[in-house]
């Protein structure tokens, strides 16, 4: 039997989908994202773009698809 050891986990992920199937209108997978019990923001994942609330914050950054990937691939693998 293996041995069961207590993992501190820093982040925490709670999730809500609008509806099950993102390919129809006003459907959207929004995540509340937490540090250590802290809330670091919102996300809200749709088919045209992703919302961003800051912790805090009542307004929503957009960001369209080509945007995010050319974000995660800046800070993943750097400048080209």
């Amino acid at each position: 039997m293996a041995s069961e050891k207590a993992v501190n986990r820093k982040h925490t992920v709670r999730a809500e989908l609008t509806n099950v199937e993102l390919v129809k209108a006003k459907s959207a997978l929004r995540l509340e994202v937490f540090a250590q019990k802290e809330k670091l923001g919102e996300i809200q994942i749709g088919r045209g773009s992703i919302y961003w609330w800051g912790a805090n914050r009542q307004k929503s950054k957009r960001i369209d698809w080509t945007k995010f990937a050319r974000m995660m691939d800046q800070l993943a693998y750097g400048k080209d």
